[in-house]
Order: C-alpha cells, then sequence, then structure tokens
C-alpha cells in the first residue's frame, strides 16, 4: 500500500482550527494509518506534537489573518483591515514556491482549514482541495464592513478564493450560506486517558464535582478568584491561567501547555464554563457535557452556536462580565443538576472518510447534507 500525503493548511486564529485539523488528521490515520501530513501554520508545534504525537512535519507559516484580536473575546477590526491589506491579494510567486514545495514533497492533496492561502497553493499545485469549515473569513468580515470599509476589498479576494476549493466540508454548527458536498456532525479530537484516570492524576476524587474553565487554549485568568474560592466544594481547573501548575486550594492552574490533553481534561467534568467557539462547543458536545457559554456578542459566528447549543446541548448563558469576574458561580447548582448526555457522532471520522474518498484511497464522495 504507498504511502499518502497531505499538505495541510491550518488559520492561527486560536487553537481551535488547529484542534479541527487535528481532529481530522487522527481519523485520517486511524483508517489509514500510512498517511503523512506537511501542516503549514504559525500555530506552535507542540500543539501538533500533542494532539498527533507522529506522523508529521511542521512548516512555520504565516497562513490567514483571521481576526485580530484586542482581548479574547474582543476582536479588532480596524487592526485586522491593516494586517490584510499586506496579506491580500496573494503574491504570486510565493504561492508557486509554496505549490512546488507541496508537490516536491509528494503531497496527494490540499486540505484546508479556511486558510485562503492553501487553496491558492493547492490549486497552482494542480491537486484536489478540501476545504473543511464551518464559516468562512469572507462571510465574518462583511459583518464589519459598516465600519470598516477597507475590508471590502479583501471580501471579494477571499470569496474568489474560498470558491476555488474543489470540495467544500462545512461542519456543524454552520455559519452562514453556502453549499457543501458534505455536511457533518460537530468535529472534535478524540479523549485519550478515561474520566477516572485524568481525576486521579489531578487529585480529585470521581464524586467531587469538577468544573473545567477554558478559553479555548488562550492564555486567559479572570480578575477574581474569589466567588470560585467560595465555594470550596467544586474543583475548578482552569487552562492557560499561569505559567506553570498552581494548586492552591479548590483550584488547579494550568499553562496552556500543560501535562493533561484538553479533550481528557472536558471528558472529566461535570460542567464547562467556556467561550462560545467552535472546538470548546464541539468538545463539549462529544463528552455531553453541561456549558456555562459565554458570547462574544459581536462575533458573527456566535448566533448559530448559541442556536446550535439551546437545541443539542445542556446549557446556559453567560456575560462578558462574568466571565471576566467569575460571576457566573450563581449557575453552578443549576448546571451540575444537568445531565451528561454524551455523544457518538464522529463529524471527524466522516471528514476523514470523505478526504480519502477524494484521493481515491477509499469509497467515492457522494454529495450529502444534514
Amino acid at each position: 500500500m504507498s504511502t499518502l500525503r497531505l499538505a495541510v493548511f491550518v488559520t492561527p486564529h486560536g487553537f481551535g482550527h488547529a484542534a479541527r485539523a487535528c481532529a481530522v488528521m487522527e481519523a485520517i490515520r486511524s483508517l489509514r494509518p500510512e498517511v503523512r501530513f506537511e501542516v503549514f501554520t504559525s500555530v506552535p508545534g507542540w500543539f501538533f506534537s500533542a494532539s498527533l504525537e507522529h506522523g508529521f512535519r511542521l512548516h512555520p507559516l504565516f497562513t490567514d489573518v483571521g481576526l485580530v484580536q484586542r482581548t479574547t473575546l474582543h476582536e479588532d477590526p480596524a487592526a485586522t483591515a491593516a494586517v490584510l491589506e499586506r496579506f491580500v491579494p496573494f503574491d504570486s510567486a510565493a504561492v508557486c514556491l509554496l505549490a512546488d514545495l507541496v508537490v516536491r514533497a509528494g503531497c496527494d492533496g490540499v486540505l484546508v482549514d479556511i486558510s485562503p492561502l492553501g487553496i491558492e497553493v493547492g490549486r497552482a499545485a494542480g491537486l484536489p482541495v478540501v476545504l473543511v469549515e464551518n464559516f468562512l473569513w469572507s462571510w465574518i468580515y462583511e459583518a464589519y464592513v459598516g465600519e470598516v470599509p477597507a475590508l471590502r476589498r479583501p471580501i471579494e479576494v477571499l470569496a474568489a478564493s474560498f470558491a476555488r476549493a474543489t470540495h467544500r466540508v462545512r461542519c456543524e454548527p454552520v455559519c452562514g450560506p453556502g453549499d457543501a458536498d458534505l455536511t457533518v456532525a460537530p468535529v472534535s479530537r478524540r479523549a485519550r486517558a478515561g474520566r477516572d484516570a485524568t481525576r486521579r492524576a489531578l487529585g480529585v476524587a470521581e464524586s467531587r464535582p469538577l468544573v473545567l474553565v477554558t478559553m479555548g487554549g488562550t492564555p486567559w485568568r479572570p480578575s477574581s478568584l474569589a466567588p470560585l474560592e467560595r465555594r470550596p466544594d467544586i474543583t475548578f481547573v482552569i487552562p492557560g491561567a499561569t505559567d506553570t501548575h498552581v494548586r492552591h486550594a479548590n483550584l488547579e492552574l494550568l499553562p496552556r501547555h500543560s501535562r493533561f490533553f484538553h479533550p481528557d481534561l472536558m471528558a472529566a467534568a461535570d460542567v464547562v464554563i467556556g467561550k462560545v467557539g467552535y472546538s470548546t462547543v464541539a468538545e463539549a458536545f462529544r463528552a455531553g457535557v453541561p456549558l456555562g457559554y459565554v458570547s462574544r456578542q459581536r462575533f458573527p459566528e456566535s448566533p448559530a452556536i448559541e442556536r446550535f447549543i439551546g437545541e443539542r446541548m445542556q446549557g446556559l448563558a453567560v456575560t462578558t462580565e462574568e466571565a471576566q469576574t467569575s460571576g457566573w458561580v450563581y449557575l453552578l447548582d443549576a448546571l451540575l443538576a444537568m445531565p451528561r448526555r454524551a455523544r457518538d457522532e464522529d463529524g471527524a471520522g466522516e471528514v476523514a472518510a470523505f478526504v480519502l474518498a477524494v484521493l481515491g484511497a477509499g469509497t467515492r464522495p457522494v454529495r450529502v447534507s444534514r
């Protein structure tokens, strides 16, 4: 059996897209263990090492602008437009050089998680390009063009790039209009350690409530931890809150790159408090854990994801101010009373089978919509 090789272009906007890409790569390798990946992104290498462990080569590259953030919960569209002005239209010589690199690496196709540069590189290399998304940047930027007219030109350029993908997969919860060759369940990485093993490693008894407070891997710490300390009956785990693992009373403060795999923490939790971001919601959905969700009020993706939470998950809304001050503790008893509803839907597996079919290494792809 010949070795398949995929170029993978991932936006560095947060870690959610990298997590989704890792879930797809993991699922592809579960079907075809010999597949190798050439990963192009500026997401840190440790993230892929933690998620994939082996079978990939990282090419550090600025692949996408995304949205410039002022804070974890607040975007800066004007700054985004300024960076986009330098990034698009793409430099044709640079695209050709990257296409040559992809061809010389022996890649059979290109997998893209909303990096339009990857689509242009794949087309220049003459390879099939599978775009995996739940939104497109051209759609996101439309929400800000009234206040930042300079976004209009990048919207046109990026929309044209996205349209050049040879195949398109949409992942629930989908945002914005658009046809697709396939629409799949939420895509998330699988937990590795059992719930009991993760709790033992944290020193938390099985009977003790555990709440995971996460902003999707971004370094973040609430302005006050006092409300959490006033619930000594509950253990709170907060990734990204410190540079080293700190255990204080009922608090477990973790660096964003810790020995704990994020999906394992999700599976060990009784409640998750987190922002409305794709990876957090997809992992909570898979684990079936109730979610206290922090809306990013201006971000166009938020309404669709919040509808999905209301229709398919257990959860309660948390305001931005409550997130920043830990003022959401009054919701805990209600969230803890909600039942866990673990899911066996495997969006990553669906995407993996489709990608292999596109490459001629599986059943022919068919058009499927949910």
